[in-house]
């Protein structure tokens, strides 16, 4: 029997839920209850599956941690395991993301950090290096934080080519390498900056988060802030895609993991409000591409609705078929601590819990049958 694991990073540690069919759910936590889980990572390469966290106390500073048993223990390096160099004259504030490498690298673990820099780990996530080609970049000592600082929040392995990684940066915009991060270059053409000037620089867009199409990898789809964009040449060139939206600002993004040309998104109404339009939670769903984009809300409140999902806070947990698409699992968490999902690709949604602090990051997956 299937059981899916559902990780809810908070304001306040990390619960972890199961479930055999996505209605009945059995909850452990907080784990490490003092920390401000922003990023989690769930390591499917590895058996076990390992369950990677990244935390800030507000005593001890940020910390990686993993656990390679659900949660019933978590390991520490000694020495913390992601960490500037002296030379680059910089501390870790904040963890924003950690990302798992490509199938043929399964020691391969991304980072993305807040001041913006990107690192590297090739032991699991035990320890991580400083990728200097992308911090050493001319553009970086000008890139300036926005609203909600200066980090590095989307990193994407290419699946075809482990070489290949984009990265999304507020608000540096896009960048991208094809040597394994020893050079990288802006990949912002066609996406708008209205605050700048110049509405369409080389680089300097506050992108909110991209997320890649499973099925034709070359398929990207970003939220930017003041526009949804879409691109088809792997991120070359960006074009609008906001068709059938209320508004064009928002956070919470994610593609389907096997049906081509399929995303959800969760818009806000930008920007001095950055609430759901109208009081609405909704999810919106395209399944052209970003040609249009279709309202998903049945079971989500009508009114009264004033939270907001954050730019990690939507997940997937890839379980299904193209046979039986229906079995797909979709989950999004808002800051006012409810996790909702839905079992049928979005069409019906009911809240999975509730009354949990702010939910920083969402992630869900398949719980190998060892660990069951």
């Amino acid at each position: 029997m299937t059981q899916i694991l559902l990780a809810v990073g908070t304001d306040k540690g990390l619960f972890l839920g199961t479930s055999a069919d996505r209605t009945t759910w059995s909850w452990s936590g907080p784990h490490l209850p003092m920390a401000r889980v922003a990023a989690i990572g769930l390591d499917t390469r590895r058996s076990p599956l390992r369950i990677l966290t990244g935390g800030r106390h507000e005593h001890w500073g940020p910390v990686v941690m993993h656990s390679d048993d659900l949660g019933r223990t978590w390991v520490e390096e000694e020495r913390a395991a992601l960490r500037f160099p002296d030379s680059a004259d910089a501390a870790v504030a904040q963890v924003w993301q950690l990302q798992p490498g490509p199938p043929e690298r399964p020691d391969e673990v991304w980072a993305g950090v807040e001041p913006a820099a990107l690192f590297r780990s090739d032991d699991g996530g035990a320890s991580f290096g400083l990728v200097r080609g992308l911090w050493d970049h001319p553009h970086r000592p000008t890139w300036m934080p926005g609203f909600g600082g200066l980090c590095l929040h989307t990193v994407l392995p290419h699946p075809e080519d482990p070489d290949e990684v984009l990265v999304g940066i507020s608000t540096g915009g896009v960048y991208r390498t094809a040597d394994g991060g020893a050079t990288w270059a802006p990949s912002n053409t066609g996406i708008e900056a209205r605050f700048q000037p110049d509405r369409y620089p080389e680089y300097g867009q506050c992108v909110h988060k991209v997320t890649r199409d499973s099925a034709e990898p070359s398929r990207l789809f970003l939220q930017n802030h003041g526009g949804v964009f879409t691109s088809t040449d792997d991120g070359n060139t960006w074009h609008l895609a906001t068709d059938g939206l209320p508004a064009d600002f928002g956070f919470g993004l994610v593609a389907h993991p096997f049906r081509a040309g399929t995303a959800f998104l969760f818009p806000l109404q930008a920007d001095a409000h950055r609430l759901p339009p109208e009081g609405k939670a909704r999810v919106y769903r395209t399944d052209d591409g970003g040609d249009t984009w279709v309202e998903s809300g049945t079971g989500l409140p009508d009114s009264g609705f004033y939270s907001v999902v954050l730019r990690d806070a939507m997940a997937v947990d890839g379980v299904g078929s193209l046979d039986q698409p229906d079995q797909l699992g979709i989950y999004f968490g808002t800051r006012s601590g409810e996790v909702w999902g839905s079992t049928d690709e979005g069409r019906r949604w009911s809240r999975v819990t509730e009354h949990l602090p702010d939910v920083l990051c969402v992630r869900a997956t398949v719980v190998p049958d060892g660990q069951r």
